[in-house]
């Protein structure tokens, strides 16, 4: 049987996708009131991780052991593949032994060509070009505070980044607007762009994106891999920071979101992350719980569902 992956938002259908978030509600509550729930017994997860993280080591290995699972952190030092090792060969070779694998890498090809020879469930915990994990985390979250985000406003202040992408994925999948305000030479890949119009707007001025905004969300202005350009990229991004006065022109009840880690004083002020409308706390812990019940997904094929203990 070929293995369900989950390398982008679009590896599942809007209905499995719904039922994920739901599960993840209900796993949360779960976990919240004590209830024994391992349904991940002698189940292991390979945890390949070629960018450092911290949110995302956290939350997958501790799901699996949440679960009665175990998890296998990989960095480059410790595979084959950080001395050269064909990607197709680590694949064959490690879904051999593990039930699921986690990649954690640069190019979105690379992840790709894993899966292809993967016997196994593939999960993209992060890639230049997506960051699908992420956004099941934010979707709860917006959930749960919020009620359904379909047909809401989402405004994306920022670079046109991995998680840029992954919100414009969201937005078809889950159907709302998405408005993304970015600097011209730092705005979201034209292809994702021209699949998504339907649901997108583009514009460099962020108070235009973030009028009347149900959630307002953004990132670091400068990822893993492109510290050297940090000065470059402070000079172009200075005007997109999300403070008070921008938050204001979203509607009053509009809450933020910033994946972590932020940098206040630069893409986002003190006074937004760390005030009433932020919902970052609580977004940092469903990635607990939503990879968990990702997790589920992609191994129900192999568990023996357990009856929860009290």
């Amino acid at each position: 049987m070929t293995p369900r992956h989950f390398l982008t938002l679009m590896e599942l259908s809007q209905e499995e996708l719904q039922k994920l978030i739901t599960r993840s509600i209900e796993l949360k509550a779960m976990q919240q009131s004590g209830i024994c729930y391992e349904p991940f017994k002698n189940k292991v997860l390979g945890m390949i991780f070629e960018k450092s993280s911290t949110r995302t080591r956290v939350s997958f290995e501790t799901a699996m052991v949440q679960c009665g699972g175990h998890a296998i952190f990989l960095s480059p030092r410790d595979t084959q593949l950080g001395r050269g090792e064909p990607i197709e060969d680590t694949a064959r070779v490690l879904s051999s032994m593990v039930d699921c694998i986690m990649l954690r890498t640069y190019a979105q090809e690379k992840l790709e060509l894993f899966a292809q020879y993967s016997k196994v469930p593939v999960i993209n915990a992060l890639t230049d070009m997506y960051h699908p994990c992420q956004l099941l985390a934010d979707i709860q979250t917006f959930i749960e505070n919020r009620g359904s985000i379909q047909g809401k406003k989402v405004a994306w202040i920022g670079d046109g980044n991995n998680m840029c992408h992954s919100y414009m994925r969201a937005a078809l999948q889950f159907d709302f607007e998405l408005a993304i305000a970015s600097p011209i030479d730092y705005q979201p890949h034209a292809d994702l762009v021209n699949q998504c119009q339907a649901h997108i707007s583009i514009c460099t001025d962020p108070a235009e994106a973030v009028k009347n905004a149900d959630l307002v969300s953004t990132d670091v202005w400068a990822s893993m891999g492109q510290e050297e350009e940090q000065k470059k990229r402070a000079s172009a991004f200075a005007p997109y920071q999300v403070n008070a006065e921008l938050m204001s022109l979203a509607k009053s009840d509009a809450l933020f979101m910033h994946c972590l880690p932020a940098h206040r004083g630069e893409e986002v002020s003190a006074e937004v992350i760390d005030g009433s409308q932020s919902i970052v706390w609580e977004q940092a812990e469903n990635r607990l719980h939503s990879q968990k019940a990702l997790l589920e997904f992609l191994l129900s094929p192999k568990l023996k569902r357990c009856t929860p203990q009290s």
